[in-house]
């Protein structure tokens, strides 16, 4: 989405009384530990964008997310795409990800190489995800306790992969907010992409629009 989009969207959330957090800082709220107006805010890949445009706003508005790294495709593009003619974007660099980190933002893992779980052999899921986590940890020197699964494709069998390897949750890309009793790892997520105009960004956060739309 355009950068100004994405501003307009984060001053609406802080405007509605809503504070915008880091999976980490999300966790207790899933937990049923906490409670509050809260949205977790989380970006897929490591888009060096995400630094220069989502950053200097999350900061003006005391805001925290987490932005789920490709560990072995740091400071290259979104090369997992070029079977699909989707135009190559510059990915953060082990540096850029330590310089989101220092702005109060985290990293958590999407895997090595941005792998299709599913089409993948048990010990190669296994490796990309155990990789991810350990290099991501050795450039932000810090626990990665977060996992999305790439494409958002997975099976039971990674699930518990994720729980062996640690993560603290884990996100998918079923639609839908947060609701009690939610499996942490396997937590859906609201999409908010180009197309979402204002008042549907409204709807997706504070009514059951997305929620419906849970498969």
């Amino acid at each position: 989405m355009a950068p100004k989009t994405f501003a307009r969207q984060i001053a609406w959330l802080k405007l509605l009384g809503y504070q915008g957090l880091s999976m980490s800082e999300l966790a207790p709220y899933l937990r049923g530990e906490r409670s509050g107006k809260v949205v977790g805010i989380t970006f897929d890949d490591g888009y060096q964008n995400n630094l220069t445009h989502a950053l200097p706003v999350l900061i003006k508005h005391g805001f925290s997310s987490t932005c789920y790294a490709v560990s072995g495709l740091l400071g290259q593009t979104n090369v997992w795409d070029k079977p699909l003619g989707i135009a190559q974007t510059p990915l953060m660099t082990g540096e850029e990800l330590r310089q989101w980190v220092s702005g109060g933002q985290e990293i958590g893992s999407h895997t090595h190489q941005h792998v299709n779980l599913p089409t993948s052999a048990d010990r190669i899921s296994h490796q990309e995800m155990m990789t991810g986590k350990t290099e991501l940890e050795s450039v932000v020197g810090q626990p990665v306790q977060h996992f999305c699964y790439p494409y958002g494709h997975y099976e039971p069998k990674h699930v518990t992969m994720a729980a062996e390897l640690g993560f603290v949750t884990a996100t998918t890309t079923q639609r839908s907010r947060c609701h009690a009793h939610t499996d942490l790892l396997q937590i859906p997520r609201v999409p908010v992409l180009r197309s979402t105009s204002l008042p549907v960004f409204w709807l997706k956060i504070a009514t059951a629009y997305e929620d419906r739309r849970k498969k």
